[in-house]
């Protein structure tokens, strides 16, 4: 059976649990085949012996893709009443108990995202857009991140910074607690990091870093206020989305319950974790739409 790059396939030897993009196929140190992996769903790059692969038949994909989509539309449910609960508040504070409601306007804070996937990337954008997050995508492969970080802020200026891409820990490599023994955790660390040389103020610049089975702990220390994976399980290539749009709907007077944030997400505490952090929405009025007289 002949794999290629970009075939949807499973791992035998995990009981075909996850789907994967073939990204390349090299030869290891015996000659044997060796698959490079990343997650069709979750923000994981793996390796396994094209003989542990088995192609996904087309069947298969649109069953799972069609269970996927319904709990992406369940989260996005909550996520959208939420904010419409955030929204009704900031409006009776700001218009004094509702007297001017149809004055108001709202500005919700704007992202940059750098993601290592593009595909992922546009999945992202495409739901940001569907929420109504202002956002500016950047594909950017997670070693050159720590680099490219200080010029985008620079041309950005975003309030909420979004970090991610692939990542794995190895258990060959190291403890849990070695960062080293993780594939790309470092780089996003560095990232993070470089930018808050940039921003040390964590209520003026909203980071949120990291993928699947990233480093957490270093990741919060770097100065991340939301970060993946505190069990070091998998993450969901949309998760970022979710928190990054409850941060940006939720009024700069307002602390953000960290709970609250997780509880709409598909991985939950597990996978996420972050830190207690301001809003960044704006409200003002009056709303006077221009018209022609």
């Amino acid at each position: 059976m002949e794999f290629k790059q970009g075939m949807i396939v499973a791992r035998k030897s995990y009981q075909c649990d996850l789907l994967f993009r073939v990204m390349t196929i090299k030869k290891d140190t015996n000659n044997n085949l060796i698959a490079i992996l990343c997650g069709q769903e979750m923000r994981l790059i793996a390796d396994a012996p094209i003989e542990d692969l088995v192609i996904v038949n087309k069947q298969e994909i649109e069953t799972r893709a069609k269970l996927e989509h319904e709990k992406l539309e369940q989260s996005l449910y909550l996520l959208k009443q939420d904010h419409y609960l955030s929204r009704e508040k900031q409006e009776y504070y700001t218009t004094s108990a509702y007297q001017y409601p149809d004055e108001l306007f709202h500005i919700p804070g704007r992202v940059l995202h750098l993601d290592g996937d593009p595909l992922y990337l546009k999945k992202c954008l495409t739901l940001y857009e569907k929420i109504g997050v202002p956002v500016t995508g950047v594909h950017c492969k997670e070693d050159e991140m720590p680099e490219r970080i200080d010029k985008l802020l620079d041309k950005y200026h975003p309030d909420i910074l979004v970090i991610t891409g692939h990542d794995a820990y190895s258990k060959q490599k190291g403890k849990v607690s070695d960062i080293n023994a993780y594939r790309h955790s470092r780089h996003f660390v560095k990232a993070v990091r470089n930018a808050r040389k940039k921003v040390s103020n964590l209520d003026q610049l909203v980071i949120f870093a990291g993928a699947c089975q990233s480093h957490f702990e270093s990741l919060i220390l770097a100065g991340a206020n939301f970060a993946s994976s505190p069990s070091r399980v998998n993450i969901h290539a949309l998760d970022p989305v979710y928190i990054v749009a409850k941060i940006s709907f939720t009024p700069f007077v307002e602390r953000i319950n960290v709970w609250d944030v997780l509880r709409n997400t598909l991985t939950r505490e597990k996978g996420l974790g972050g830190i207690e952090t301001k809003g960044v929405l704006r409200s003002g009025m009056p709303f006077k739409p221009n018209s022609e007289n």
